[in-house]
């Protein structure tokens, strides 16, 4: 005696039964996910519209780097870039364009001058806690201009 599996039986019973069983396989449409806004596709569309953009020379570039090790250091930049792009028209600020370094906050214009390094920074990152933000942006904007 041979022992058959439950799916050989049910074929041997379906033509011992005369009856004709054919699988047909119906083919799902297949859909493209749209891009959603916090999704990945959003972000690779963000950056080939930011470098499809016709840089100006004349408008200054500013780069703030910030460590990702606490909140601080994001909240402080965060507070920069609206400061600047409220008060400069035409400045582009962008955040961490590179990985950043370890208890790094440091302004500075794209390839040229340093508004403020704070480099190393230890636990419980005293400087740059004892920064007044609105003087730094207001010395910052003087400087811009």
């Amino acid at each position: 005696m041979d022992r058959q599996t439950r799916s050989a039986t049910q074929q041997n019973g379906a033509k011992a039964a005369g009856s004709v069983a054919k699988q047909v396989k119906l083919a799902s449409p297949k859909r493209k996910k749209p891009a959603t806004e916090t999704g990945r596709g959003a972000k690779k569309a963000k950056k080939e519209e930011e470098a499809a953009e016709v840089e100006d020379p004349t408008k200054p570039k500013i780069v703030i780097e910030h460590c990702k090790q606490c909140n601080a250091f994001k909240t402080r930049a965060i507070q920069v870039k609206e400061g600047l792009e409220g008060a400069v028209p035409g400045v582009t600020v962008t955040l961490n364009p590179e990985k950043p370094r370890r208890g790094c906050f440091e302004i500075r214009v794209e390839g040229g001058e340093t508004f403020i390094s704070l480099l190393e920074m230890k636990r419980p990152f005293a400087p740059m806690k004892a920064l007044d933000m609105e003087e730094v942006i207001e010395d910052i904007i003087k400087k811009i201009k």
